[in-house]
């Protein structure tokens, strides 16, 4: 049988999928169901001072309009916390239809609900409320002058100034080589497919069923269950397929406990669903945000020094920003080092995860002004790198636990043709059009849950397994990848397999965010298998009817679902065939993997990899066409080469998205975002996409968990959008430090 790991397995769950048998968390269909519809404060800043929801309360098929005179109070403060601890995850640490003051624009002030969408839709545009508007704040301009350094950021989880390394100040000074550069960046929204939906029922008095689109059922049910001031077994969530999310529903938002409070309130179940408009200002986006970067260096263009700061727009009543510094201190080996945060607080909603959280932002960053070093030393990009190749970890000088950067450099250089490159900006034409090529270094961390993670297995008396965990589908392929990962761990065809998650029912397993769900419940996942197979070969062994009867359990191995001995493969029997004969049904184990968080290692973790861009642009109007994105990364372990291949795949596209289209534009007279849609709110499509290569550089990771998964998820929109304005400068001799590079821009 060979290995089910690595295969290029079609996704499980892909029927499903196509033939509308997969339920999503706005399809489950309900007895005495309503539909709950959200009204968004129309002002950024003020209090509400009248609601007249009159005309709304007698129109057709309408059971009740909410306001903050309506619902109870929650039993507790959210706490921002991100949902990768495995606990609550809410979103922002401000509740909101508690009382009448408005924050930001979009707030909920109003829940409509009424026996059919499209009433409740219609009624709510008869609710009017009246505001006495105060001053507000909503661009990063705005606010410079009352930037603050914060004491943590990203949930209280990392310092608002990372370590410092020597003296960077006087590298600077004595630096023969120094640039001082700044990079800006447009907010972004993750625009999942399917907008947030949750469908809340009440099953008795104080236990209630939630069906959500969400990254973390369990994060849910934690959060949810503090709002209400209920014990978490009295609240259960189901989320088996999840439309897409990109961080969006990583964390826990208001809606979610919204509608389990407007379902109490009418006593009847509730679906309430986001609109579109309504996902710009409900779920975070990553926030608008201003990077300085500070080089100095040797004329052989080896880093001495190198500060990095950052300043962001946060809400009013959370320290978030994501972390655009770590990756990119610890990318190059430099001696001195320093870099920090500073924060603005808006009239905004919490920013939040958004795909490639801060190292999409901070990378580009860092390798625009890497590339820009490369020019001013006359050291070709790719050589730069290379020279200032950190071999451990510049801030712990702990190893890595793996790495293969040096040989994603080198064949992503093969496979764009790198050699060939005339290194000459704004010489190489096609007709019309001036070619560049451009290259950039990605890395990503590789997180770990602070809480235990669990799966179960169970192997049944026909010699059929089912492997359970409560992890949601959200699109990465977890359903296969752990199909396999099981069936490797007890010797099975994956036919002979079936994984189960979407519930918290099952056994917990923390939020997938940060390219962490693959190796946390892969870990939990093998270790539960491992423990049912390693069980049944000792039961066997024991058993005197066996022919495996006193041997070693270390020399028995399981094949194809027959457990035998290894020197002696023709000696030995199926599960099916001890199960039956010891009169045992079924029999189960419970695998527990308990993370050795990254600061507490004696080695330094993190994904790597290398991204090439050709671009072309239209020497007259300024026109970038992408024609060939190549990436090359080293991954750890790939679980499954398919579905891994469309997640970097998918994050290198984004990454092209992000260069070059995505920006949602605030509007400062209304606070809200004046293209909150996705006709005027731009990403990249079919017309868009050129040629891509993806290829993964396999180095065997024997610390991060148990199978060395690393994940893939962000990785892949890391450093696609420095390489791509690496390219266009390279194109045009125009250096474009603003993202989305613009038409405007180049001409």
């Amino acid at each position: 049988m060979s290995p089910a790991i690595g295969a290029a397995l079609d996704r499980v769950d892909g029927r499903a999928k196509v033939t509308g048998a997969a339920r999503y968390s706005g399809e489950i269909p309900l007895p005495g169901l309503a539909y709950a519809v959200l009204l968004g404060a129309q002002v950024p800043s003020g209090r509400i001072i009248g609601i007249d929801r009159q005309a709304a309360m007698t129109a057709d098929g309408v059971i009740a309009v909410l306001t903050h005179l309506d619902l109870p109070r929650v039993a507790a403060r959210p706490r921002l916390f991100p949902s990768l601890a495995g606990l609550t995850a809410h979103g922002q640490s401000y509740f909101p239809m508690q009382d009448d003051v408005v924050h930001y624009a979009g707030q909920p002030v109003a829940i409509v609900v009424a026996d059919t969408l499209e009433r409740a839709e219609h009624a709510a545009t008869l609710v009017r409320v009246s505001y006495a508007e105060t001053p507000a704040l909503t661009l990063l301009d705005q606010g410079r002058e009352q930037a603050y350094e914060p004491e943590k950021i990203f949930g209280g989880l990392v310092p608002g100034r990372n370590p410092t390394r020597g003296d960077p100040e006087a590298a600077l000074r004595d630096a023969e080589v120094t640039l001082d550069l700044t990079y800006r960046f447009a907010v972004n929204h993750q625009n999942p497919l399917e907008p947030s939906t949750t469908t809340a029922v009440w099953d008795d008095v104080d236990r209630l069923t939630l069906y959500d689109s969400t990254q973390g059922p369990t994060a849910t049910q934690l959060s949810v269950a503090e709002l209400l001031g209920l014990p978490p077994v009295n609240v259960r969530v189901v989320s088996h397929y999840v439309g897409g999310s990109f961080g969006s529903k990583a964390l826990i938002w208001p809606h979610v406990t919204l509608a389990a409070l407007a379902a109490r309130q009418v006593g009847r179940p509730v679906r309430l669903a986001l609109s579109r408009d309504q996902m710009f200002h409900s779920c975070g986006h990553r926030e608008e945000q201003e990077q300085r970067i500070r080089i100095g260096a040797d004329r052989n263009g080896r880093l001495t020094a190198l500060t990095h700061d950052k300043i962001g727009l946060t809400s009013h009543f959370d320290d978030w920003a994501e972390t655009s510094l770590e990756s990119a201190a610890i990318t190059y080996a430099c001696p001195n080092y320093a870099g920090g945060y500073r924060l603005v607080r808006g009239n905004i909603i919490t920013p939040t995860f958004t795909r490639g959280p801060g190292e999409a932002t901070g990378m580009f960053a860092l390798e625009s002004a890497m590339d820009e070093l490369a020019y001013a030393v006359g050291v070709d990009p790719l050589e730069l790198r290379l020279r200032n190749h950190a071999d451990t970890d510049p801030e712990t000088g702990k190893p890595w636990s793996s790495k293969g950067l040096r040989e994603c450099y080198q064949r992503g250089a093969e496979l764009i043709g790198w050699a060939d490159r005339d290194p000459t900006p704004g010489v190489r034409r096609d007709g019309q059009w001036l070619v560049g090529t451009g290259m950039a270094t990605a890395a990503y961390p590789v997180a770990a849950p602070i809480s235990p993670q669990r799966a179960r297995a169970r192997m049944y008396g026909d010699g059929s397994a089912v492997v359970e965990a409560g992890i949601s589908e959200f699109g990465t392929g977890a359903l296969t990848a752990m199909t396999q990962v099981a069936a490797d761990a007890l010797g099975l065809p994956v036919t002979r397999v079936r994984f189960v998650g979407g519930t918290t029912d099952l056994p917990n397993i923390a939020a997938a965010v940060g390219s962490a769900g693959a190796g946390a419940t892969s870990a939990a996942v093998h270790l539960a298998c491992v423990q049912l197979r390693d069980q049944l070969i000792r039961h066997a062994v024991a058993d005197q009817g066996s022919p495996l009867h006193g041997a070693d359990p270390a020399d028995v191995v399981v094949r194809d679902g027959r457990m035998c001995r290894r020197d002696a493969p023709q000696v030995g029997e199926t599960y099916a065939e001890l199960l039956d004969r010891n009169h045992m049904p079924d029999v189960e184990a419970i695998g527990t993997w308990t993370p050795v968080l990254p600061m507490a290692s004696d080695h330094a973790m993190h994904t790597f990899g290398a991204q090439f861009a050709e671009v072309a642009v239209d020497a007259d109007l300024g026109r970038i066409r992408v024609r060939r994105l190549v990436g090359v990364f080293a991954p750890g372990r790939v679980l499954n080469r398919k579905t891994a291949h469309s997640q970097l795949l998918g994050g290198m596209l984004w990454g092209l998205s992000q260069a070059l289209l995505e920006a949602t534009r605030m509007d400062p007279h209304t606070g809200r975002y004046a293209n909150e849609n996705l006709a005027d709110y731009l990403v990249a499509t079919n017309a868009d996409v050129p040629d891509v290569v993806v290829e993964t550089i396999e180095v065997p990771d024997q610390v991060v968990n148990p199978l060395g998964v690393k994940g893939v998820g962000e990785i892949g929109i890391v450093g696609t959008s420095a390489a791509i304005a690496n390219a266009v400068y390279h194109a045009t001799g125009r250096r474009i430090r603003t993202l989305p590079i613009t038409l405007e821009a180049l001409l």
